[in-house]
């Protein structure tokens, strides 16, 4: 497919300021037969971050990594986005990962941001995600906030999925990113890159944390750097979603013992199906205290007893996940793209799912 890159025109302004890309993936809007779907899909993310306050224009390069967009489709999307697009082919097999670095190859920039194709993004993400870059070249890498959206079901998973935890390596830092969310000074990523590996469906941005925090490289945080990731498109979607969460949970707790545990309590990340129920334990329990630190909506009284029991039920979710894992071993059939018979589905215009006793369940698509 032929790219039609459009590059901002160099200025003495500009000369000193470090050069930008954006890399998206649409590993989630796999889960259907239908390529119109996958199609307007993007078509719809890609119109709204042409309204992000950092114009589109000024990105050295826009990456979307595909399955199979045909030359109708690119023009289509690079309307959708008012500049030129780099668009990179993936083998079938790819996975969300892979498709990452086959991105991150793509560009040229000194710092490069990736995004989901199921997210949702705040108008000044992208700034709020540069400027750290362009306030000080000793910036490394810079994570932005990732939630669900903000109700009860919402704020309950995020406590789950999406918590960040403060770094020994300086005030403002993390210990952790999610892939979603994030901008790399190009040195850092192309040093280290992800490692996929079968048997881990969303868990490689949590191993490279634990690489940055090793080799000394602070993770700057910066919440307002928000994007919202939306649900998969129904409920027997979702629960996929939490075994596949639990699963990772089996294959990411030798690393956090290696990481986090004296030498001599390491023997706790090594009793089979038992290290992984402590590790889900343990998260509920640093959950538990995130909930009203996520930049969401309060939750109080029964509200908050309603999230809480939201949260008992992804966590169970999760542990059945864990334990299928653990006795299945390879035959769970999970990977870094998902389930080798098919990824999870984001297509619809908003979240779909629902929770009664909620706040604000209109997503941010259906509100544009």
């Amino acid at each position: 497919m032929t790219s039609h890159d459009s590059h901002p025109v160099d200025t003495a302004a500009h000369a000193a300021r470090p050069t930008t890309a954006l890399v998206l993936e649409t590993n989630n809007l796999r889960g259907t037969s239908d390529p119109a779907r996958v199609v307007a899909s993007l078509e719809r993310l890609l119109r709204h971050l042409s309204a992000q306050s950092f114009p589109l224009g000024d990105l050295r390069e826009l990456v979307i990594t595909h399955d199979g967009l045909d030359e109708r489709d690119a023009a289509r999307l690079e309307a959708a986005a008012g500049r030129g697009v780099r668009f990179v082919r993936l083998a079938d097999d790819t996975g969300y990962y892979e498709a990452k670095n086959q991105g991150f190859d793509a560009t040229t920039a000194d710092v490069v941001a990736f995004g989901d194709a199921d997210c949702w993004p705040d108008p000044a993400w992208l700034e709020r995600l540069f400027a750290p870059f362009l306030a000080d070249p000793a910036t490394r890498v810079v994570a932005g906030r990732t939630t669900y959206r903000d109700d009860l079901l919402g704020i309950a998973a995020t406590s789950i999925d999406f918590m960040y935890f403060p770094s020994p390596l300086g005030e403002g830092a993390t210990r952790n990113f999610y892939a979603n969310n994030v901008a790399f000074h190009r040195d850092v990523f192309a040093a280290r890159r992800y490692r996929p590996a079968e048997g881990i469906y969303r868990g490689h941005c949590q191993i490279l944390g634990m690489r940055l925090e090793a080799d000394g490289v602070p993770i700057r945080f910066e919440p307002r750097a928000h994007t919202t990731h939306r649900f998969p498109d129904g409920a027997r979607e979702l629960l996929r979603l939490r075994l596949l969460r639990g699963a990772d949970t089996v294959e990411i707790t030798p690393h956090l013992g290696r990481a986090f545990l004296p030498s001599e309590w390491r023997w706790l990340s090594r009793l089979g199906p038992v290290s992984p129920l402590l590790v889900l334990a343990v998260r509920l329990g640093f959950s538990a205290r995130a909930v009203g630190r996520q930049g969401l909506s309060d939750t109080r009284g029964a509200r908050r007893a309603a999230g809480m029991a939201i949260m008992g039920g992804i966590a169970a979710a999760d542990a059945v996940g864990a334990l299928a894992r653990a006795a299945a071993g390879a035959d769970f059939g999970v990977h870094d793209g998902g389930f080798k018979r098919g990824a999870l589905s984001y297509h619809g215009n908003g979240d779909r799912l629902s929770v009664a006793a909620g706040g604000n369940t209109r997503s941010a698509a259906e509100a544009s």
